[in-house]
């Protein structure tokens, strides 16, 4: 999983252990603060070099989301997101036998794909109950 050249440092190990915990899919600065608690000397540069490596080494997914902070999600299986349009919070959505298919995409299009996003977006349910809004 970890190819070669890679070795899974202690800051490295703490990340993931920290960013796995998080299911709020934080920003680099969010995970900085949860693994300040556990190694109280590692720099805001480390965690953002760390969450890069990690993202292409493919053992995280790096979530570039529309118009807000790039975001960490430790699970690497394929799922989709939910992005609020006011806080920008992003939850997982629950899709169960809903799966996009690549190479079908790719033989019906004549395309080589690269890669897919989709995103769903709305307003979640604490800014619904902050703005008053139950519908």
């Amino acid at each position: 999983m970890y190819g070669s050249r890679f070795r899974l440092t202690r800051q490295r190990k703490v990340i993931l252990e920290e960013l796995s915990k998080m299911k709020s899919h934080p920003t680099a600065f969010e995970v900085y603060e949860s693994v300040r608690t556990r190694i109280p000397d590692i720099s805001l540069g480390t965690v953002y070099r760390n969450l890069g490596l990690l993202s292409s080494r493919g053992v995280i997914k790096k979530l570039e989301v529309s118009g807000h902070k790039t975001r960490f999600d430790a699970n690497i299986e394929k799922h989709y997101h939910v992005r609020c349009v006011f806080c920008g919070r992003i939850d997982d959505v629950p899709l169960k036998g809903v799966i996009i298919d690549n190479d079908v995409i790719s033989k019906e299009t004549g395309y080589r794909i690269l890669g897919d996003r989709v995103e769903f977006f709305g307003i979640c349910p604490s800014c619904l109950e902050r703005n008053g809004k139950h519908s």
